[in-house]
């Protein structure tokens, strides 16, 4: 039956109960009336520029791909740590800057933040290793960077370092002592750090598998064999854009409806798209929405080429006056930036 908005159902469970379920109409149509086949689902907007920053032949370091960045606005400027990979495939981080959040006014000419630890340092001659991904969080005076430590030989886990932003600022590039704070033996990516606590407990997003997983934390202190915890929480949905596997993109961005979190996610044909999930402002742990068409999905050559097809994979987000900047990857090869209004984004949720 429909009475106004809802759809009820009405249901025998079990052979032995009779039960009610009611279902948003609106929202029904929507997800029935796919945007495949009637239109297109909102979309981020590309900058004209992109790509904005790209491999450079000059820079052994960089020279084979720019990509998967970290943002961080601190009111005046956006501060880019951005994956650089050399021709022997090792992973360094390197920093650029953008005052209006598209067009880079510096860029440094050597790595930031190097691989030091044997976690990160290459095992095997060829293989992929180094730092990737970065994700930062500023919390008080200091900088957080978590990021994926891998060796070429073990699964890669997740690192942990901070700087404080008196340093950061002025591009004093000492980073404390990086540590693993994913248990070994298991592959674990995309993590980042929310820049408020929850019930005084500091609240990190990873992956170990196919959902993001959360932990609550009492001190962003780790050493020993403090491991964070797979608590499984957000999941990839059978049959949707997001049905394979899911990763959290960067730290929440707080408005007075709730926190946006962006996330990645991986159909069963491989593409990558992103999308966006709404958390309850009091308990970020409660998720009240996520979308049910993506916000954004490859398009572009440099998007749908690369070292990896079909890719879209961004690690900052950031807001600027009432806009949301997306910092991505395309193609693992190259970064990008796309913009759109943070009312756009909480309207798209409300609808899912």
């Amino acid at each position: 039956l429909i009475e106004r908005n809802k759809l009820r159902l009405y249901y025998g469970a079990a052979d032995t109960s009779i039960c009610l379920a009611e279902f948003n109409l609106e929202s029904l149509l929507d997800y029935l009336l796919s945007y495949k086949h009637h239109g297109r689902s909102i979309q981020f907007s590309r900058a004209k520029e992109n790509p904005i920053i790209s491999p450079l032949s000059a820079h052994a370091w960089e020279s084979k791909a720019t990509f998967n960045p970290g943002a961080l606005y601190d009111g005046k400027r956006v501060h880019l740590l951005y994956r650089a990979m050399s021709n022997d495939n090792t992973s360094v981080f390197g920093y650029a800057t953008a005052k209006d959040g598209v067009h880079i006014d510096y860029r440094s000419p050597s790595p930031v933040y190097l691989p030091t630890e044997p976690f990160e340092g290459k095992q095997n001659a060829g293989n992929n290793s180094g730092c990737e991904d970065p994700r930062l969080t500023k919390i008080g005076r200091t900088v957080y960077m978590l990021y994926t430590a891998y060796n070429g030989a073990d699964p890669p886990r997740i690192a942990f370092t901070s700087i404080p932003y008196s340093r950061f600022n002025k591009r004093d590039w000492h980073w404390n002592k990086p540590v693993l704070i994913s248990p070994p033996g298991f592959d674990n990516k995309d993590a980042c750090l929310f820049p408020e606590k929850f019930q005084g407990k500091y609240i990190i997003l990873h992956r170990m598998g196919n959902d993001i997983d959360i932990a609550l934390v009492a001190r962003l202190q780790f050493g020993g064999d403090q491991w964070l915890e797979e608590q499984r929480w957000f999941k990839p949905r059978r049959g949707f854009w997001d049905s394979k596997k899911v990763g959290a993109a960067a730290a929440p961005i707080k408005t007075r409806h709730g926190w946006i979190l962006f996330y990645h996610g991986v159909s069963d044909d491989a593409i990558y798209r992103v999308g966006a999930a709404l958390l309850a402002l009091k308990n970020p742990t409660h998720i009240i929405a996520r979308t049910n068409r993506p916000l954004f999905e490859p398009e572009t050559s440099y998007e749908k080429t690369g070292q990896i097809a079909n890719v879209v994979f961004p690690c900052g987000a950031v807001a600027i006056g009432d806009t949301i900047y997306l910092y991505y990857g395309g193609g693992d090869r190259v970064v990008g930036v796309a913009t759109m209004p943070v009312k756009t984004v909480l309207t798209e949720l409300k609808r899912s």
